[in-house]
C-alpha cells in the first residue's frame, strides 16, 4: 500500500501561552520533553500571553530535543521579511527544531485593540499568500525579488539561513475551503480548524467542529493536494479534553456548556473525553478516518494526557 497521511506515526504537542516567571516557563518546557511530547506551540495574539519569539527561544534553550513553533504567526502583525529573519534565527539558535506556523489572522479583538486594519477575509488571505511566498524566498539561499499587490521585496538575501533544509516545515491551519486549499498546495503540515470568519470563537465556529464538517474540510485538502497528500502531515488542535473514567458525565457536561448535543462531543476530533485507553482508541480511529497523526492539546492536560502520549507517540 502506498504511504498516506492516515498512516503517519503519531506525535503530540501542547499549546502553551504564559507562565508566572522564567523558571515556571522553562520547567514546563522540560516536562514536555521528559513526558515524550514532540512540540511546544504558542498562539500569536495581543492577549495576556508571552510574546512568541522570545518565549519560544526560551523553550529551545531549556530543552534539547523538543520542537517548537507558533500556532500560528499572524501574517498581518509583522512584515514577512522581518518574521522570516526571526524564524531563521530561531532555527539556527535551536539547532534546527523550529516549525513554522502561519496564518492570515482572524481574531477581531487583536486588530481593534492594536489599530491594525481588519480587512475583509479575501484581502487578508491574499496578503497571507504573498507573505508565505516572501518567507519561503527569504529562507532560501541567494537574493530574491518579489512584486505583489501588498509587498515589494527587492534583491533581498535572507541571512542567516535556517539549519533545516530546504527550510523548516511549514504548518498552515485553516477552516474555510480557500485557506485549506492553499495549505494543501504549499504546507508540510495542514491544521484542520473551526471556521473562524466571525472573528471570535462562538456558535458559528462550534457548528463547524462536527465530525461531518471535518469530513468536508479534509475532503477539500485531499482534492487540492492530489499526489502531495502522501507528503502532508495532518494536524488537529484538540480544544475539549477531559481525561476521566466517567466519560458519560464529562461529555454531557461539555455539551451542555457549549450548547450542543452530546453526540457532537463524542464524535468531534476537537474533543477527547474518557480514560486513556478510550482516547488511544479514538485517536487511532481518527487517524484512519481523517489522517490526524499530529495532535495538540492544551496546558491543563499535560500530565493527564501523558499516558496517551506514552502509548501512541511514534507508532
Amino acid at each position: 500500500m502506498a504511504p498516506s497521511a492516515a498512516h503517519r506515526p503519531f506525535r503530540f504537542g501542547v499549546q502553551v501561552s504564559s507562565a508566572t516567571d522564567r523558571r515556571a516557563w522553562t520547567e514546563m518546557a522540560r516536562k514536555l520533553e521528559t513526558l515524550g511530547y514532540d512540540t511546544a506551540t504558542m498562539p500569536d495574539h495581543f492577549t495576556d500571553q508571552l510574546a512568541p519569539v522570545p518565549a519560544l527561544q526560551a523553550i529551545a534553550d531549556a530543552t534539547t530535543t523538543l520542537r517548537f513553533g507558533a500556532l500560528v504567526f499572524d501574517n498581518d502583525y509583522k512584515h514577512p521579511v522581518v518574521l522570516a529573519k526571526e524564524l531563521a534565527t530561531l532555527d539556527v539558535l535551536s539547532d534546527g527544531r523550529l516549525e513554522i506556523g502561519l496564518g492570515a489572522g482572524w481574531m477581531t479583538s487583536d486588530y481593534e485593540q492594536s489599530g491594525i486594519p481588519y480587512d475583509r477575509p479575501g484581502v487578508r488571505v491574499d496578503r497571507f499568500v504573498e507573505g508565505l511566498q516572501i518567507i519561503e524566498g527569504a529562507l532560501a539561499p541567494g537574493p530574491f525579488t518579489f512584486e505583489g499587490e501588498h509587498y515589494q521585496v527587492t534583491d533581498y538575501d535572507g541571512l542567516p539561513l535556517p539549519v533545516q533544509s530546504p527550510r523548516p516545515p511549514i504548518l498552515i491551519g485553516g477552516g474555510g475551503p480557500r485557506v485549506l486549499g492553499i495549505a494543501a498546495r504549499y504546507a508540510d503540515i495542514v491544521g484542520i480548524n473551526a471556521t473562524l470568519t466571525a472573528g471570535a470563537v462562538g456558535p458559528d465556529a462550534i457548528s463547524t467542529m462536527t465530525a461531518e464538517a471535518v469530513d468536508a474540510k479534509v475532503d477539500v485538502v485531499r482534492e487540492a493536494a492530489g499526489d502531495r497528500m502522501t507528503d502532508i502531515e495532518m494536524n488537529v488542535r484538540v480544544f475539549m479534553v477531559s481525561v476521566t473514567d466517567d466519560a458519560d458525565t464529562a461529555s454531557q457536561g461539555i455539551a451542555d456548556m457549549i450548547g450542543v448535543e452530546r453526540s457532537m462531543i463524542d464524535e468531534s476530533p476537537f474533543a477527547l473525553v474518557g480514560p486513556p485507553s478510550k482516547l488511544v482508541d479514538d485517536l487511532r480511529a481518527r487517524r484512519e478516518r481523517w489522517g490526524f497523526s499530529y495532535v495538540i492539546v492544551g496546558p491543563d492536560e499535560i500530565d493527564a494526557f501523558a499516558p496517551v502520549v506514552a502509548e501512541l507517540a511514534g507508532t
